[in-house]
């Protein structure tokens, strides 16, 4: 039995538009009830015309703010009862640079403190569940930037690094317990944080993947118990994504100085890396 089945219960935030809505989608078509969470209002009514679907309700809240989790999950729970599947998706780009506070703490707050607010407000009924309970998983979206760190957006990659961490600490937390903990790393996909706002008719750029692929990457390597769900999209593979990953960590092992794909001097030796090396010999 999976988490995906008729009549069981997704919270999904950042729900109204892109991957959000997509795995909405998915839940629908498993016949799933959903609670579809966004702050945009505009885009919650958009996102309820397109599931079409008695067993999806809209909830408008700021999962940045502590204050306004309980009352969702109270609104929740007057509809649908418990969750049983929890996809903390919400997040936010920008761009800015050292000094400037609000760049932080936008990014910040709603990426991390969005994803904290709603495990801290969860997690504890998930740990309730036992054995017999029915299956039950939590998502968290994460960002391969929080991975390979790239330079010049540094409140997003460090926001991505932390929920990185947060999702592992709580898949060991959860190795004994009946729910599966899965970290949802998208490739370039085509959302409204890459110019695919709610309404928009802009064509998706031939590299990237839709939210529907991502959405349906995401269900087969969940049937598949895997934790880290690292998406590939139509410019990069799996195999370059390992590659620059394994670099990443090299900066460390090797005690190389941080983020040498991107400095000049390092540049030959890693491209001829990552053009030579096996990662599966790794």
């Amino acid at each position: 039995m999976s988490v995906f089945r008729a009549g069981s219960t997704a919270l999904i935030t950042g729900g109204a538009s892109g991957i959000g809505l997509a795995v909405a989608q998915l839940c629908v078509r498993h016949g799933m009830k959903v609670a579809v969470v966004d702050k945009n209002g505009e885009t919650l009514g958009l996102a309820k015309t397109v599931l079409d679907s008695s067993d999806a309700e809209m909830f408008e809240a700021d999962v940045s703010k502590g204050e306004e989790w309980g009352v969702l999950k109270g609104k929740v729970e007057e509809r649908f009862g418990g969750v049983d599947l929890l996809m903390l998706n919400a997040g936010v780009a920008g761009k800015g640079s050292w000094g400037d506070a609000e760049y932080f703490e936008k990014i910040l707050q709603t990426n991390l403190f969005g994803v904290v607010n709603g495990l801290n407000t969860y997690i504890p009924t998930f740990q309730s569940r036992t054995s017999a309970s029915p299956p039950s998983a939590i998502i968290i979206t994460g960002s391969k930037q929080g991975i390979t760190n790239p330079p010049g957006n540094p409140a997003y990659n460090a926001s991505k690094a932390a929920v990185k961490t947060l999702a592992e600490h709580l898949s060991f937390d959860f190795k004994d317990k009946s729910t599966s903990v899965h970290m949802l790393v998208p490739g370039w996909t085509f959302t409204g944080l890459s110019g695919n706002a709610p309404g928009s008719m802009s064509k998706k750029p031939d590299g990237a993947w839709s939210a529907t692929q991502v959405a349906d990457y995401m269900y087969e390597k969940i049937k598949e118990d895997k934790f880290y769900i690292i998406c590939p999209d139509n410019d990069v593979t799996e195999e370059t994504d390992k590659k620059r990953m394994l670099w990443s960590v090299g900066d460390i092992v090797n005690e190389r100085p941080p983020l040498t794909r991107w400095r000049p001097e390092f540049k030959e030796q890693a491209e001829k890396w990552m053009a030579e090396v096996d990662v599966k010999k790794q």
